[in-house]
């Protein structure tokens, strides 16, 4: 797992925005700016996949 400064990082080096990988990806740049700043809690929904997906937090994505 990686902790989201990790991920904020990670993403300067590759030259990667937010914003880029949030429509990539299908999300808003606001909901992966929530996850990142820690302001989601990443229990279910939107947020626990954009948690999972940067892999700050283990889990599975489940389609329902």
């Amino acid at each position: 797992m990686k902790t989201a400064e990790q991920v904020k990082t990670e993403f300067r080096q590759k030259g990667i925005t937010i914003t880029g990988w949030a429509r990539s990806n299908g999300f808003t740049r606001l909901a992966v700016h929530r996850v990142l700043n820690g302001e989601a809690k990443c229990y279910r929904g939107k947020a626990h996949r954009i948690a999972v997906l940067l892999g700050l937090k283990n889990g599975d994505i489940v389609e329902v």
